[in-house]
């Protein structure tokens, strides 16, 4: 009891300045305030579905509190307030998967993106060590020597906020693919530009307009003749405006020429190549986006596209959120992501054989991956080959005489 109380009473708020306490006369919204929005036109374009999927594929990979054992290896998940954030619930609004969802769609779209403490048991300003609450993905506003302004979500007035925040106390991620999809004359951003032409000229030919010539049948040089052009051009406009088919009639010495006709040019060829180029130089191929690529294909484009990724975001944190103190502990924050996932389910049988033979994995194990319950049997959680007759190798050893 005594800890619940003085976790409360230094409870830090990085908002408010203080205790938190509640407020419900915040204001309402028709939509999600907090949700992410694209910048720079971005949401306009066919690269949102390039950030969205590779944004979905990240947060699927599970990023955890663990501690190492003395050969620096996996050997259990922490239970502390840092792993909830990263596994359950960062914050009021998202989940894990949620919440890193976010920070990847921003990542890519702004090229470098804040994760910012907003709950902690102390004043981060002052005390080095803090646990966690709460946390919220932010976009960097200003760059300062020592600090960031930072547009975070404010759950307590559900508005964003811009507040300034110690680069020592937030988690500052950049995009490892910032020279292909931010920088000004990256490919993205050329294809972006490409597909904003191709826009306007599809807006420009279907504006509506008729786009005709008229010949009359005398010389147009004279201020005269040109008014009298012009009123023929009028009379012509009228006539088809007020027409219920859109029909006119000339006289049998003009002649009409209509220039509303398609017109050749390579833009089309230039956003084909620059999307290949896009795609080979992200490590993503069009299976990978309508989801008929094989196995071997996803796992170069994991190994290059989403690895650089959550490595960035993993060791920022374990670089800001982790103590010198807890990292000689032992602490550290890992990702982990299921190798079976991608595995056909005719070589589910083939791979558990070969697990459980060789004493990797045990039964239990391989059925909670197949999503099985697991089995009552003591024997099922062992590391044992199966295949061998545990009880004679026993019998055997027992039965040797030491030299």
């Amino acid at each position: 009891m005594s800890k619940l109380t003085d976790r409360l009473s230094h409870a830090w708020n990085a908002f408010m300045n203080k205790d938190p306490t509640p407020d419900y006369s915040s204001r309402g919204y028709s939509y999600r305030p907090d949700r992410p929005r694209l910048t720079r036109g971005n949401e306009r374009s066919i690269v949102t579905s390039v950030y969205n999927r590779i944004a979905m594929d990240a947060a699927s990979i599970e990023i955890k509190h663990i501690r190492l054992d003395d050969n620096n290896r996996f050997k259990e998940e922490m239970k502390s307030p840092l792993n909830d954030c990263l596994t359950l619930s960062p914050n009021l609004d998202q989940t894990a998967r949620a919440f890193f969802q976010d920070v990847v769609m921003s990542l890519l779209d702004e090229g470098c993106v804040a994760i910012v403490p907003v709950d902690t048991d102390t004043n981060p300003n002052i005390q080095n060590a803090f646990d966690i609450l709460s946390m919220r993905t932010g976009r960097i506003v200003e760059w300062h020597p020592d600090y960031v302004k930072v547009n975070v979500y404010n759950e307590k007035t559900g508005s964003k906020q811009e507040i300034n925040v110690l680069k020592k106390n937030c988690v500052i991620v950049e995009n490892p693919l910032y020279s292909v999809m931010n920088e000004p004359n990256s490919t993205m951003q050329r294809l972006i530009r490409k597909l904003n032409l191709l826009d306007a000229v599809d807006e420009q030919s279907s504006a509506g307009k008729l786009d005709l010539i008229i010949q009359l049948p005398y010389v147009i040089k004279t201020p005269a003749r040109r008014q009298q052009a012009e009123q023929r051009r009028k009379d012509i406009e009228e006539q088809l405006a007020g027409s219920k088919y859109g029909i006119a009639y000339t006289d049998g010495t003009e002649h009409i020429t209509q220039l509303n006709r398609s017109l050749e040019n390579n833009l089309m060829s230039q956003i084909e190549y620059l999307t290949n180029l896009l795609y080979s130089q992200l490590g993503i191929t069009q299976g990978v986006l309508d989801g008929t690529a094989d196995e071997r294909t996803m796992l170069n484009y994991y190994n290059r596209t989403i690895e650089p990724i959550m490595s960035s975001i993993v060791d920022e944190m374990k670089r800001k959120f982790l103590t010198k103190t807890a990292r000689t502990q032992g602490q550290s924050i890992m990702y982990f992501r299921d190798p079976f996932r991608l595995v056909p389910i005719n070589d589910i049988a083939n791979i558990a054989d070969t697990f459980t033979r060789n004493e990797i994995m045990s039964s239990n194990e391989i059925r909670q991956l197949i999503g099985m319950k697991p089995s009552d049997d003591p024997k099922a959680d062992e590391l044992i080959n199966s295949n061998i007759n545990q009880a004679r190798d026993e019998e055997a050893l027992e039965g040797e005489v030491p030299p």
